[in-house]
């Protein structure tokens, strides 16, 4: 016990012992929110005496997960059972694997990434923006809508074509044992609310629920909370209102501004004490968000004391903006600064083009988190779709994008005329290609491709049989079999590419050796849920925007782009306190220094214009000026909104007039722009 609380604070050692009934703790930024949640945990089980597998700690990333359980073990000192502690959509997937049976679906499903989803919904329509359409679909899988509700529903024939193409997406899972991001809590919702006996049996498991970042849940997951709740009320969130930067991802704000509403005799514990940042850091990060209406309120306070000042960079334009920075980032590494306790950061991505130019010019490495991701690398995706098959023989979808790869003689016509057989026979592509004679074959592709489909065939079968027997050599045999890294021969990135498939495979060894029980849609399942901060490793300072750092800190932090339209980003559908949030996020990342950089112009969308600085300055007390007062708007582009004349309507766009916001509405085809104060959103 005295482990426990040897370094909490009064107001940490309080929320951890309250362990009845529902708990809100608001964790400022650097508040030490990891510590109290592990320190509860550990409360729960080594104190009191609750069985670890009694608990559920739910939080947003990988990252996050895997530091939380490592720390929560060295308090706990080897519980006789591990407590489940992973991200929502881990807890989904494990869910799904015990009960998606009662949807009469099958266990073995694998889990669609977001380009995966993309490029099925491409297949069914390129019509219509494949982007516009994901969106849809991920808003009504959030909301609960069936394909059937989202037709109902649709009052312009654009969102109908949307809805049947929901339809077909849906058919297309089902028929391929695949689900995406949004079911693994839609659907784990879905079957708590239809089995009344599944929720309490799961209730009574978990007695004990702490979740993570609660600021950034959305609706969905706040009833399927409540549904883990259905037998106690033992739910512990932690998050900070003012550090929810997540409405454009469907995060709502309510949820931790009411959750004494959503459950009753709620304990409320704040922490305020800063272990973070320099005292000046927090002088500006606590003026700044005190402009907010939409908070409960609580004022950061360092422990670590005075440090340097806030260090403003003005520039003529975004090559002199690169050119300072790259200066002052060599200094602080030839000072002896690790680089990779160096961050740079923008509220908006496209931003980065001259600050990476300026880093190459200075010779500095960098790492560009929320780029390309690895696993999203062609020749990697190539590699995850030949497990695919071989653990699911059925996914046509993976199939085709490997069938030709390497070349086999089949071109897009061919591959097209094997589908089609296969549809018309019902069944797989690769069943069809197995069950048909030679002749049939030949009938559809030229005689030799035929036999090397037959072949391919085969090889898929002997590779499966073996990755039955020995998961750790099958990733040996898959490329001694399949030749993949011919694919590239001759390729100007050939190099690069093979030295991505070597890395590859290591990760695949590494995962083996690990977790050698694991099977191989596990660790299909694994790389589905990556998240961008996973990128977070390495010698080279880093670049990412203000979303992609949260939950991150840096000894020395850069901010770019604190103009008018970019920081905060204005128009539309952007919401001033959010963008507010954002400064506050991007501020409070910092540990050491913190540097604030803004420009008189950028190269923008093709021409250049002249930009004002940010308010932010003047609302942080950085600089002395007229303060910029405006009406906030919680209309944002994609709503549905009515008009008392001109009825229902939904937002095209979202820009200033004036004191007011002015909507583009598109009313039944019939487009006008309207004050924001005229309508109200439905």
């Amino acid at each position: 016990m005295e482990k426990i609380f040897e370094k909490l604070n009064e107001s940490q050692a309080s929320a951890v012992k309250q362990s009845e009934g529902p708990v809100l703790i608001l964790a400022g930024a650097g508040s030490g929110k990891t510590t109290t949640i592990v320190s509860r945990l550990a409360y729960l089980v080594g104190v009191l005496g609750i069985p670890a597998s009694n608990t559920l700690t739910l939080t947003f990333t990988n990252k996050a997960a895997k530091e939380m359980r490592e720390r929560a073990f060295h308090l706990m000192q080897n519980p006789s059972s591990p407590p489940l502690l992973c991200t929502f959509h881990k807890f989904g997937l494990l869910f799904l694997k015990f009960n998606i049976h009662l949807l009469k679906r099958q266990n073995n499903f694998v889990v669609i990434d977001t380009d995966d989803k993309k490029r099925i919904i491409k297949k069914i329509n390129s019509e219509i923006a494949t982007p516009l359409i994901a969106s849809e679909i991920s808003r009504y899988k959030n909301s609960l809508l069936s394909p059937d509700d989202a037709y109902k529903q649709a009052e312009f024939f654009n969102y109908q074509q949307i809805a049947k193409i929901y339809e077909e997406y849906e058919t297309y899972l089902l028929e391929n044992n695949l689900v995406d991001f949004d079911d693994l809590i839609a659907l784990t919702f879905k079957l708590l609310d239809e089995n009344p006996e599944l929720a309490r049996a799961t209730s009574q498991k978990y007695q004990y629920i702490m979740v993570d970042e609660y600021q950034d849940t959305n609706e969905l997951q706040l009833k399927l909370l409540q549904k883990l709740c259905t037998t106690h009320n033992n739910i512990c969130v932690v998050g900070d209102d003012d550090q929810s930067i997540y409405g454009w991802r469907g995060a709502h704000i309510r949820n931790i501004m009411e959750f004494d509403q959503d459950f009753k005799d709620t304990a409320v514990f704040k922490l305020e004490e800063n272990y973070r940042s320099r005292e000046p850091i927090l002088k500006v990060a606590n003026a700044l968000i005190e402009h907010n209406r939409s908070r409960l309120g609580k004022k950061l306070i360092s422990t670590r004391g005075g440090g340097e000042d806030i260090t403003i960079l003005n520039s003529s334009d975004e090559n002199e903006e690169a050119r300072k920075i790259a200066q002052k980032i060599t200094k602080l590494l030839d000072s002896g600064v690790k680089a990779q306790d160096i961050a740079v950061l923008y509220r908006v991505n496209v931003l980065s083009r001259s600050i990476e130019e300026g880093l190459n010019r200075a010779k500095i490495a960098y790492k560009l988190v929320g780029g390309l991701r690895f696993y999203d690398r062609a020749e990697v995706k190539d590699l995850i779709s030949y497990i695919r098959v071989i653990t699911n023989v059925h996914d046509d979808f993976s199939l085709k994008r490997i069938l030709n790869k390497p070349k086999r003689g089949l071109g897009k016509a061919s591959v097209d005329k094997l589908e089609l057989a296969a549809h018309e026979a019902q069944l797989s592509i690769f069943e069809y290609i197995k069950s048909s004679s030679l002749s049939d074959l030949e009938s559809l592709v030229k005689s030799k491709n035929a036999k090397t489909l037959k072949k391919f065939i085969q090889n898929v079968q002997d590779v499966a049989k073996l990755a039955g027997e020995s998961t750790y050599s099958f990733i040996d045999t898959l490329e001694e079999t399949f030749h993949l890294k011919e694919i590239y021969a001759g390729m100007p990135d050939e190099a690069e590419r093979v030295l991505n498939m070597d890395e590859f495979y290591g990760l695949f060894r590494e995962f083996v050796k690990n977790t050698p029980e694991a099977s191989l849609d596990e660790f299909l399942n694994e790389l589905t849920l990556q998240s961008e901060q996973d990128q977070v490793e390495g010698e080279s300072i880093y670049m990412m925007s203000i979303h992609a750092s949260k939950g991150l800190e840096f000894n020395h932090i850069f901010i770019i782009g604190l103009e008018e339209g970019f920081l905060p980003l204005i128009g539309d559908g952007s919401d001033l306190e959010e963008e507010r949030r954002l400064g506050y996020v991007s501020f409070t990342r910092a540990k050491e220094t913190l540097t604030l950089s803004h420009v008189d112009s950028r190269f923008y969308k093709g021409r250049r214009s002249d930009l004002q600085k940010s308010r932010f300055f003047n609302e942080a007390g950085l600089c002395e000026g007229s303060l910029i007062v405006e009406k906030n708007t919680a209309f944002k582009k994609g709503d549905l909104v009515r008009h008392k004349v001109f009825g229902t309507g939904r937002v095209n766009g979202v820009s200033k007039s004036g004191q007011e916001f002015k909507l583009s509405i598109n009313f039944a085809g019939t487009k006008k722009d309207i004050l924001a104060s005229f309508v109200e959103r439905l």
